[in-house]
């Protein structure tokens, strides 16, 4: 440490140049030592000097060019100006700074590079275009987990989403087979996996509404599961009745009728 070398506490004696170091001109003319403390100021002054040497030349080149067009002679393209060049370098050093303290300043907050977000865009399936399909109900039957050969597929509110990558929850077995190969928009609102297995909203309360528009949103942000296409639904018949809700409790059975019992009183004597 550079305190050991002063022990005794006295003030450090000036540091005085030797008259025979090499000495050089900085970008302000003044002579200075030729050491590693200088070599910045020393570069600049040298970048100075070249493009000063630069915009001379390109001077020499623009008036030379003027004289040909004076005298009508061919000449080529105009060379850009240098603010426009550097302005366009400059704007984008600023981006990628602006990008570089975003990043870092994310891994330093979260943990993470970009904030912790976990949506569709951490996935490049998202900036790959897929062919979107129109499957009809029958088609979208076949995707129902039960081919470990095909794809698992899901529709929410007419939209065919791709959810092979958890197929331990919509495959064959899983908690949520029942929604695999059909569109069940109406049980992610009520919860009734195998009952309301159709796209029926009729009668569905603004809460239960809320709940499909959630799981609409999860699926459409996914960064796991991705869009596929479309079904094509048939309408549903305003007359049909609307599905009942499986949590309802059911119609309990009437008691059956009980024999009627008589006032309690003494045994009667055999």
């Amino acid at each position: 440490m550079s305190w050991l070398s002063n022990v005794t506490g006295e003030p450090k004696k000036p540091y005085k140049v030797a008259k025979d170091e090499p000495r050089i001109a900085d970008a302000s003319g003044r002579l200075v030592v030729d050491k590693s403390a200088n070599r910045p100021f020393l570069a600049h002054k040298e970048w100075r000097e070249q493009e000063a040497a630069r915009k001379k030349a390109k001077e020499e080149r623009k008036k030379e060019r003027l004289e040909k067009i004076a005298r009508g002679e061919e000449v080529g393209p105009e060379e850009p100006e240098d603010d426009e060049e550097v302005g366009l370098i400059g704007l984008l050093k600023f981006i990628v700074y602006v990008l570089l303290f975003i990043l870092l300043a994310s891994k330093f907050v979260t943990g993470s590079w970009i904030w912790e977000y976990d949506g569709k865009w951490t996935n490049i399936k998202s900036y790959i275009p897929a062919d979107q399909r129109v499957f009809s109900p029958k088609m979208l039957a076949q995707f129902d987990g039960t081919d470990p050969d095909r794809p698992i597929y899901i529709a929410i509110d007419g939209v065919v989403y791709d959810v092979t990558a958890g197929a331990k929850t919509y495959g064959k077995g899983g908690s949520y087979n029942t929604m695999a190969g059909v569109d069940a928009t109406r049980s992610y609102g009520t919860g009734c996996f195998r009952d309301h297995r159709t796209h029926d909203l009729r009668g569905l309360t603004e809460r239960e509404l809320n709940g499909i528009q959630h799981w609409i949103d999860f699926f459409k942000n996914s960064n796991k599961y991705f869009k596929v296409g479309t079904v094509r639904l048939p309408p549903i018949d305003p007359n049909s009745e609307i599905p009942k809700d499986c949590r309802a409790p059911k119609d309990e059975p009437e008691p059956e009728p009980q024999p009627a019992v008589g006032p309690k009183g003494k045994h009667n004597e055999l």
